[in-house]
C-alpha cells in the first residue's frame, strides 16, 4: 500500500501497530503514539491498527512498526500470527523479531546472573534460591510478563513454594533490594539517545532528565552489544544500589515506552529524525 506525494515520488507505507486504548499507570500510552505517529507522516504513509489486526493488515505495507501495544500476555495468539505472518511475507518488522531481551521473555535475566551479568540476582527454580541474598521479601513475577502483571512480593519460604508449583521455568524470583533510583537509557539501534530517572522512588513513571557518565553509559552499552539486535528501541532499565553501582532490571526491546514528554524538545526532535532514519535503512532500496 503505497501513495504518490504530490511531486509524483513514491512513498514508504508504514503500519504503526498500537493500543491507544491501552491504560498504564503513570502514563499516557496513546498520547505517545498520537505524535510519533503524526512526525512519522513527514516521511511514510502511516496507518494505525490494533494488535489484534496487524496479521491481517501487514502484507499491505512496505513496513510495521511495534510500538505501545501492551502486554503481550493480553493478545499472545494475535501475537504470534503476526510474528509468523510477517516472516512469512518478509515484511520489515521495528523491531526486528529476534530480540534476546524482553521480545523472548524474560529468560534472559537469569542468563545473565549465571553468566556474572550486573543484574539483579534472578532465579527460575527452587534449588537456586539458597545463594540469592538473604533478604525478608523477594519479587516474583511470570517470565512473560509486563507493566508489573503478576508481580508480587513474598517470603522465601513462599518463593519456593511458587516455583515447585508453578510450571517448570514460567517464574522468576529476585531479592527485593533497597536502591536510590531506577534510571533508563534509551537507544536507537546502538546510538545512545538520552537517559531519564525517577528520583522519587514512589513515583516510578515521574521521570527528570539524567545527564549519563562515560561509566553509565558503559554499563547500558554492555546489554545493547549483548542483545542480537541490528536495528530498533531498546530501553536498559537499571536501579542504582546504596553503593553507587547499577544493576540492571529489564532489557526493553520489543515496544519500550520513550517517555518523550519528559525530555526537551531538541531532544525529542533529535530522537524522531533518527528513527525515522533507522526505519527507511530497513527498507528494500
Amino acid at each position: 500500500m503505497t501513495a504518490a506525494s504530490p511531486a509524483g515520488a513514491r512513498r514508504p507505507s508504514l503500519l504503526l501497530v498500537t493500543d491507544l486504548a491501552y491504560e498504564a499507570r503513570g502514563r499516557r500510552y496513546c498520547d505517545e503514539d498520537i505524535f510519533l505517529g503524526s512526525r512519522l507522516r513527514e516521511t511514510f504513509d502511516v496507518a494505525l491498527c490494533h494488535p489484534r489486526d496487524a496479521a491481517a493488515l501487514l502484507g499491505g505495507f512496505d513496513t510495521v512498526l511495534i510500538r505501545n501495544s501492551g502486554p503481550v500476555l493480553h493478545h499472545r495468539e494475535a501475537y504470534d500470527a503476526y510474528r509468523s505472518r510477517a516472516r512469512e511475507l518478509r515484511t520489515p518488522v521495528y523491531n526486528p523479531l529476534d530480540g534476546r531481551g524482553d521480545m523472548a521473555g524474560k529468560e534472559y535475566l537469569v542468563e545473565m546472573d549465571r553468566a556474572g551479568l550486573p543484574v539483579i540476582p534472578t532465579v527460575d527454580r527452587a534449588a537456586d534460591l539458597p545463594p540469592l541474598p538473604d533478604v525478608s521479601r523477594y519479587v516474583i513475577k511470570p517470565k512473560l510478563g509486563a507493566d508489573s502483571v503478576g508481580l508480587r512480593f513474598v517470603t522465601a519460604a513462599e518463593a519456593a513454594a511458587e516455583l515447585e508449583r508453578a510450571a517448570e521455568g514460567s517464574l522468576l524470583v529476585q531479592p527485593r533490594i533497597d536502591f536510590l533510583h531506577e534510571v533508563s537509557f534509551y537507544f536507537i539501534d546502538h546510538d545512545f539517545q538520552y537517559a531519564l530517572y525517577a528520583p522519587d522512588l514512589e513515583r516510578r513513571w515521574v521521570l527528570e532528565p539524567y545527564a549519563a557518565s562515560a561509566a553509565d553509559l558503559e554499563f547500558a552499552r554492555r546489554f545493547i552489544s549483548w542483545n542480537s539486535l541490528t536495528h530498533g528501541i531498546q530501553r536498559v532499565d537499571a536501579c542504582r544500589t546504596a553503593d553507587g553501582a547499577l544493576l540492571l532490571v529489564e532489557l526493553e526491546d520489543l515496544n519500550p515506552y520513550l517517555s518523550l514528554d519528559r525530555v526537551g524538545e531538541e531532544v525529542r526532535e533529535a530522537f524522531v529524525a533518527r528513527l525515522k532514519t533507522s526505519i527507511a535503512s530497513l527498507l528494500p532500496r
